[in-house]
């Protein structure tokens, strides 16, 4: 379990290059993912407070941590925006913490502009799936220069945006052998609200590879046509385990997900969600299926192009992580 926020007052500054009391936001999804994995070189001390959504994945990712839960911000939510700025300026009037880092969304706006107000060094990590540019998010931070602002991708860094190494660099796949049977098929969605993938569905079961071996967590995506057996939501270890046991895992171009499934070792099939289907905000995820391309690390297509081949394709590899941490300089000092 977590550990719920609670006032934690009279920290003293830490040593030089020591563990920082560091406020750390996320939204729930691939942003908390990815900062989770950042966090290994941010070297947060156990007083620094981590602020997020309510959720069974932040309950898994945070287990011990201390942990502040905000109301839900939808993608451009800006009502929910100013509610948590509230929060977050309630906190910080009680509360000294020696730096901010996060890595998105909308959270980052509430949280960032209000400790660079309190003279809190300040530092927005761009999410790793956006290789040609910043996110909306990005853009607003650079115009409002509340943030030191940190790129994944050296190709669009510059004099406002310092390079930041990649959560993706250390993963490399290997060939596997493909089991004689039929695959074990684990297809999962997202649970990104209020956006359905129907065109991911039904490219699988136009596969003809589902069956009653197949394992379907569907998020907002109900149906009642699926083989197999049929969650909403899976628990965190539930959905570890399934992951495991399948041959081949198919699912959205989320960064959340790639990064679960790189860190179980899997090679997953990703298929692109698109805004003109009305399955998400914009098409983001076209990049990060062009990222994975270019590493070699996931099998990534349109959802029309899904079929057996892709899938077996996919069920070839495995993922191997050749680093256990990440080297780099250490953010939110100076900024």
């Amino acid at each position: 379990m977590s550990v719920p926020y609670a006032p934690f007052a009279g920290a003293a500054p830490p040593a030089a290059g020591g563990p920082r009391k560091l406020l750390l936001a996320a939204s729930t999804g691939g942003h908390l993912q990815e900062l989770v994995r950042q966090a290994e070189f941010l070297r947060p001390s156990d007083d620094s407070l981590w602020v997020t959504f309510a959720s069974p994945q932040a309950d898994s990712l945070l287990r011990g941590r201390r942990v502040l839960h905000v109301p839900y911000v939808r993608p451009r939510d800006y009502r929910g925006i100013a509610r948590t700025i509230g929060r977050i300026r309630s906190l910080l009037r009680t509360e000294h913490f020696d730096a901010a880092v996060s890595t998105g969304a909308g959270i980052a706006l509430a949280v960032l502009p209000v400790a660079r107000m309190r003279r809190i060094p300040a530092t927005y990590i761009e999410s790793v799936c956006r290789v040609d540019g910043p996110s909306m998010t990005g853009r607003v931070l650079q115009r409002l220069r509340a943030a030191d602002l940190r790129t994944q991708h050296p190709s669009w860094a510059g004099a406002r945006w310092r390079p930041q190494p990649s959560i993706l660099a250390t993963f490399e796949r290997r060939e596997r052998a493909l089991p004689d049977r039929p695959l074990r098929v684990f297809v999962t969605l997202g649970t990104i609200e209020g956006y359905r993938f129907d065109a991911l569905v039904d490219a699988v079961l136009a596969t003809g590879l589902a069956g009653t071996d197949t394992t379907w967590q569907v998020g907002f995506t109900d149906r009642d046509d699926l083989p197999g057996t049929v969650h909403r939501h899976l628990a965190p270890e539930e959905f570890d385990r399934v992951a495991r046991e399948a041959d081949v895992v198919v699912t959205h171009a989320g960064v959340g997900t790639l990064l679960g499934m790189l860190e179980l070792g899997i090679h997953p099939l990703m298929a692109v969600r698109r805004s003109g289907r009305g399955e998400h905000v914009d098409d983001h995820q076209r990049q990060i299926a062009d990222l994975v391309t270019d590493l070699g690390i996931a099998h990534a297509v349109e959802a029309d192009e899904l079929d057996a081949d892709a899938m077996l394709d996919a069920a070839r590899y495995e993922i191997i992580d050749r680093e256990d941490s990440l080297e780099a300089s250490v953010v939110g000092q100076g900024a």
